[in-house]
């Protein structure tokens, strides 16, 4: 008999599902009013218990972050802009790549939303809108507006591509026998960051999808009778150690920026350091507190130049010599051309100015070129040696001019260098007793 009633269960459920498979049950009667209470009672506890861990959870100070000067001004310019295409950061373990990357998000301003909505629609902008708001701003209503801080989702090395890209609301159609989307992660991260950690770990496949996504700037959904497109306009920040496993060329291009961190050896940077960490790790809430006022500092000059940005210009003849670079060292396609344009502008705007110069882009054109000279899997990922050749013999005429800026931490301090190679030519003394051998 417990088979039986077993067996009629399973062909109920399998009804239901092939009932779901065709046109929406809006017929369909809702649930009662106490399985409602109860299903509405889990969603309240789950979003307290949500907040309570956000309200615990304090990240470590951007400002804080010791050294690492390339990496807080790559993910300082792509807040600014975020249009040059996100930051890949590559390094040592224990450099403190996921720490600067979540630590940014207190840097973020609010934005306008639309309350209660899945994709973070903007009020008034239909670029920005998903497809709720869009048709209820389409209708001539109005929306309920609130503010927002900038999101900042993380993609776990676990996921699937139906977390990514969002799919069927089960509980919903089982429910209420309505086809409903469930967001992804990709609709979440609309108008914010998102961030992969150990990006080289994540399945090609899944990385392919985000990154057309991110490129596209729209995240289109058409899988079990559900077809949907929203916006996917996010900062992409991606993270792995290089020991691990390297990304593909093709995907290293679609990314803007990209930066190789190393262990900082500095003795009094790496003291303060462990300082600021302990003292963290003691007292978060008084240590963020300490340093508020630099925090708010760094805000309001992100704010600023995110204002200035558009008045800002560029000469002619420095866009014909930075694509002449973009060939010289043989970058492949045109991205490499956009992204230095837009970190040069992104740049001048955050230190206040509107006219960009050549050292602006000498600051920027390794990190947006070194990671597109790669041809092959084999290769190393750090070019930024040969951009900076190619910088100096289309900007300055001559590669081998300020060749000691350019070789600066490649070569070796020469008295120390000196005193190496006398030390090793000493010879050794010999211990009493020591036999000479042949």
């Amino acid at each position: 008999l417990h088979h039986v009633r077993g067996s009629s269960q399973v062909a109920s459920m399998a009804s239901m599902a092939s009932s779901l498979a065709g046109t929406p049950i809006l017929a369909r009667p809702r649930a009662n009013k106490a399985s409602a209470g109860r299903r509405a009672l889990r969603c309240n506890a789950s979003a307290v218990s949500d907040k309570a861990a956000a309200d615990l959870e304090l990240g470590y100070p951007f400002v804080k972050i010791v050294g690492q000067e390339e990496l807080k001004l790559a993910l300082t310019l792509n807040v600014v802009d975020s249009k040059i295409g996100g930051c890949l950061i590559m390094g040592d373990r224990g450099t403190g790549k996921s720490v600067a990357v979540r630590a940014l998000q207190d840097l973020l301003p609010e934005i306008p939303v639309v309350a209660n909505d899945a994709f973070n629609s903007h009020p008034t902008d239909p670029e920005l809108m998903g497809p709720d708001a869009l048709a209820l701003f389409r209708s001539g209503k109005t929306l309920e507006a609130t503010t927002m801080r900038v999101p900042m989702v993380e993609v776990p090395l676990g996921t699937t591509e139906d977390r990514i890209c969002g799919t069927i609301d089960i509980e919903k159609a089982l429910a209420e026998g309505i086809k409903a989307y469930d967001a992804g992660l990709l609709a979440r991260a609309n108008r914010g960051l998102l961030y992969i950690d150990e990006v080289n770990l994540l399945d090609d496949s899944l990385v392919d999808v985000i990154l057309d996504s991110a490129a596209g700037g729209w995240n289109t959904v058409e899988r079990e009778g559900i077809s949907i497109t929203h916006p996917a306009k996010f900062i992409m920040i991606g993270s792995g150690n290089p020991e691990e496993g390297e990304l593909r060329p093709q995907l290293l291009d679609r990314f803007g920026m990209a930066c190789n961190i190393t262990t900082i050896f500095d003795k009094a940077q790496r003291v303060q350091l462990v300082k600021n960490r302990m003292a963290f790790e003691e007292d978060p809430e008084g240590f963020a507190k300490g340093c508020a006022d630099e925090t708010n500092a760094l805000r309001a000059k992100i704010s600023a130049a995110q204002k200035i940005l558009p008045s800002v210009t560029m000469d002619r003849d420095l866009a014909l010599k930075i694509s002449s670079v973009c060939a010289l060292v043989d970058v492949d396609g045109l991205r490499g051309d956009i992204v230095v344009t837009r970190s040069a502008k992104a740049l001048v705007a955050y230190e206040g100015r509107t006219e960009v110069t050549a050292a602006d882009i000498q600051r920027v054109i390794g990190p947006c070129l070194s990671h597109r000279l790669r041809k092959d899997a084999m290769d190393t990922m750090d070019g930024s040696f040969k951009v900076m050749l190619g910088f100096n013999k289309i900007f300055n005429g001559s590669a081998l001019k300020s060749f000691a800026d350019v070789m600066e931490e490649g070569i070796a301090d020469p008295a120390v260098k000196a005193a190496d190679e006398a030390k090793a030519a000493k010879p050794v003394e010999k211990k009493a007793g020591a036999w000479g051998g042949l």
